[in-house]
């Protein structure tokens, strides 16, 4: 006579398959979730590397003032070129080693020493492109700014874009990018010296379109410290920054000294 409370093995032996199926599907969901991201970051980066420039704008339109962002020389040069050829009514040298002065700018650019006196501003503040932004914005609220040239190399363009637009929703900005010969940008996908500038280049413009959605302002979010490893901007005043305050200091010290 059959126990009625006995389990069958067939029973016992569908309830173990059960759970191993369930993980075989969850696996397998996993697999396809991972391989379509996969996917669509490489779609993402193939379409962020095919569309930075490489070359540099025939023609440039004038606008109320001119922003570069400090990393190359010839950002800096190119800047101050726009600037004479009266593209921008002043131009903001953002991001300026604090080494730096008008004096050493206008020696590496002779012909540009008037315009270095009358029409540039030296940023000292910012640290890295969050602080770009950031400090930008001061300026551009001190001046009453409606556009601004954009000036940066190419393969940096996006992610300054996208940095500055979350900062300064208001403002119309025309990108200038810098094309040099060290990154050749139109064999992105062949050339591991590109490749290798610009795949971490494509991860930080993910994550600064990431955080412009989920941040209100750049300098009161906690991401920006954390992502830049530091704050964004210097906690020193402007007028305690750069080579100018290293000789007043100094002045100020011999009259003491005096």
């Amino acid at each position: 006579m059959n126990d009625p409370l006995a389990i069958s093995p067939r029973r016992s032996a569908d309830a173990r398959r059960a759970p191993a199926s369930l993980w075989r599907i969850l696996l397998t969901v996993a697999w396809i979730g991972l391989l379509a991201s996969l996917t669509l970051l490489g779609l993402g980066y193939v379409r962020f590397a095919s569309a930075i420039d490489a070359r540099e704008p025939a023609s440039v339109p004038r606008t109320d003032a001119i922003v570069v962002v400090t990393g190359g020389s010839q950002r800096v040069g190119d800047a101050i070129g726009l600037l004479g050829a009266e593209r921008g009514s002043r131009l903001l040298i953002s991001g300026v080693n604090e080494k730096i002065g008008r004096e050493e700018l206008a020696k590496l650019n002779p012909s540009a020493r008037e315009l270095l006196t009358c029409c540039v501003d030296l940023d000292y503040r910012a640290r890295n492109t969050i602080g770009n932004a950031i400090e930008t914005r001061r300026w551009v609220r001190q001046h009453d700014f409606r556009s601004l040239l954009v000036v940066t190399s190419n393969y940096h363009m996006p992610r300054t874009l996208a940095e500055f637009a979350h900062a300064m929703p208001n403002v119309r900005f025309v990108p200038h990018p810098v094309v040099t010969d060290q990154i050749d940008t139109s064999g992105w996908w062949n050339q591991w010296r590109t490749v290798r500038v610009l795949v971490p280049e494509y991860a930080k413009y993910l994550v600064a379109r990431l955080r412009g959605v989920f941040e209100k302002d750049p300098e009161t979010s906690r991401l920006s410290i954390i992502i830049g490893g530091r704050k964004p901007i210097s906690p020193k005043p402007a007028s305690m920054l750069g080579p100018e305050h290293e000789k007043r200091t100094r002045l100020q010290s011999s009259r003491r000294d005096a």
